[in-house]
């Protein structure tokens, strides 16, 4: 069986993890705030914030605030979880920073959460 995620669940995932990792550095996070850290443009993460808003991922308060809801904050761990420990374990073996940085954003959506796992448990075997 193929494990290979379309591309728009990529791309949500993309501005998932991207939300919560505005929301760890700033507290507060708004659209024109994940345009200038994806380098996006401001319709195009409107369009997503809309996807995004649709599927219960995240809250839109009126003065532009956006708020990840439980279920998106979820799902934006699971993808960070991914990237940070692929992208330290990628360095960790000799990859530089800034290709473990890109392999991992590449990987994290396409392992499949079994392959995940024993990576993980073998990782902190060592």
């Amino acid at each position: 069986m193929s494990y290979i995620k379309h591309r728009s669940d990529e791309s949500l995932e993309d501005y998932l993890e991207t939300i919560l990792s505005l929301q760890n550095k700033h507290g507060q996070v708004r659209s024109i705030d994940i345009a200038n850290e994806m380098n996006f443009s401001k319709p195009s993460v409107s369009v997503a914030m809309k996807n995004l808003r649709e599927k219960n991922y995240i809250t839109m308060a009126a003065d532009g605030y956006i708020t990840l809801t439980e279920s998106g904050k979820k799902r934006a761990e699971s993808v960070m979880e991914r990237h940070t420990l692929l992208s330290d374990w990628l360095i960790s073996i000799g990859v530089s920073k800034e290709t473990a940085l890109a392999d991992a954003c590449k990987v994290e959506h396409d392992l499949s959460e079994e392959s995940f796992e024993a990576i993980k448990k073998e990782i902190r075997s060592r």
